[in-house]
């Protein structure tokens, strides 16, 4: 097996950013994965107290499609964040500082309208994941679970309507939900898959044009009795890995879970 794509998603909602190569600590997430966060005024996020909470709490593509239309990039080095709209308007800021997410969560919100609840606040949280899931995890996508799936419904689903992490060829269609459990070398890091991802209607929306214009859902149950594409695993070794880095499923586990 090999690694195709490898992305990282530094704002919750927003656009994905290609990678060459990542390197991950045991435990943890992809570096600046989901590190920002837009939460709705009615969510009851705290920043002092930083526990997990539902995606709906957020800004979302499962809530709200037109955050598909913005395009955002982040850079690590600077520490600037830059998001445009599809009108032109823009912003430039640093979400490290207040100042620069109060900027940032004014302009999302402006952007959201009528979808915005209450006073939404910008947020970013080190050392905390914005992730839809409750520990830290990175997502694995088989490509020829994508490719079935297409073949069978007769259309594109376009792979980043799936926000992966890892984009995976080599392995047969669905091999990996049975990989529960199981450990894989990825490059230099060793992962272990916890579960398989459960889809929400954020698949709906067509990255390219911000329309709920397919059902994945509906398609995946119908078609396959789950509504399941790819799997997340947790670090358990950390290491670095880069597009075309060879996936090994290795010996059956035996050290207990986290």
């Amino acid at each position: 097996m090999r690694i195709e794509y490898l992305y990282r998603y530094p704002v919750k909602g927003l656009t994905a950013e290609a990678l060459e190569e990542t390197e991950v600590e045991a435990g943890g997430a992809i570096p600046w994965d989901r590190a920002f966060a837009l939460a709705q005024g009615d969510s009851g996020f705290d920043p002092a107290n930083p526990t997990w909470l539902p995606k709906w709490n957020f800004l979302c593509q499962m809530k709200h499609a037109r955050a598909a239309m913005l395009f955002s990039v982040f850079d690590p080095g600077s520490k600037i964040l830059r998001i445009r709209a599809p009108d032109g308007s823009a912003i430039e800021a640093n979400p490290m500082t207040p100042a620069g997410r109060e900027r940032i969560g004014g302009f999302l919100a402006d952007y959201m309208g009528a979808e915005a609840r209450g006073q939404p606040t910008f947020h970013h949280i080190p050392g905390h994941v914005f992730s839809d899931q409750k520990t830290k995890v990175i997502s694995l996508n088989n490509l020829a679970s994508l490719r079935d799936f297409e073949s069978k419904v007769g259309a594109r689903r376009h792979r980043r309507r799936f926000r992966a992490n890892v984009w995976f060829s080599g392995a047969p269609a669905w091999a990996e939900r049975e990989w529960i459990g199981r450990e894989l070398q990825i490059g230099g890091a060793v992962v272990r898959v916890l579960k398989g991802t459960t889809r929400c209607p954020a698949t709906e929306v067509n990255p390219e044009t911000g329309e709920r214009d397919a059902k994945p859902l509906e398609e995946l149950r119908s078609l396959y009795g789950h509504v399941e594409l790819g799997v997340h695993a947790e670090v358990v070794d950390g290491g670095r890995f880069a597009i075309g880095d060879s996936m090994e499923l290795m010996e059956i586990e035996t050290r207990p879970f986290s």
